[in-house]
C-alpha cells in the first residue's frame, strides 16, 4: 500500500471523526444560562476545538491503522466487497 493512500484514508477518516468528535461535552449558553447578547443561544459556551482536534487525529491515527492492516494482512481486499453489476458470478 502506497504512502498516498494512506495519507488519502486519513484524511478521509480524520474529517469523518471530526464530525463524530465535534458534539462532545457541548453545553449550550442556553443550557449554562449566559446568553451573550446578539449570540444564537444554542451557540457552545467553551467549544474545547483544540481538545477536539487532538482527540480527531489519535481516533484518526487509530482507525486509520486498523483499515491498513485489513487491507495489508489480506483479511479484506476489494474483491471481497460488492460492486455494481459484478458479472463474475
Amino acid at each position: 500500500m502506497s504512502i498516498g493512500a494512506v495519507v488519502a484514508i486519513y484524511f478521509i477518516v480524520w474529517w469523518i471523526a471530526l464530525f463524530a468528535v465535534l458534539p462532545w461535552g457541548v453545553r449550550s449558553q442556553a443550557e449554562s444560562q449566559d446568553i451573550t447578547p446578539g449570540t444564537e443561544p444554542g451557540a457552545p459556551v467553551r467549544p474545547a476545538l483544540l481538545k477536539k482536534a487532538l482527540a480527531t487525529t489519535i481516533l484518526a491515527a487509530v482507525i486509520t491503522a486498523g483499515i491498513v492492516w485489513l487491507i495489508t494482512s489480506g483479511t479484506v481486499s476489494l474483491e471481497d466487497l460488492p460492486m455494481p453489476f459484478d458479472t463474475k458470478d
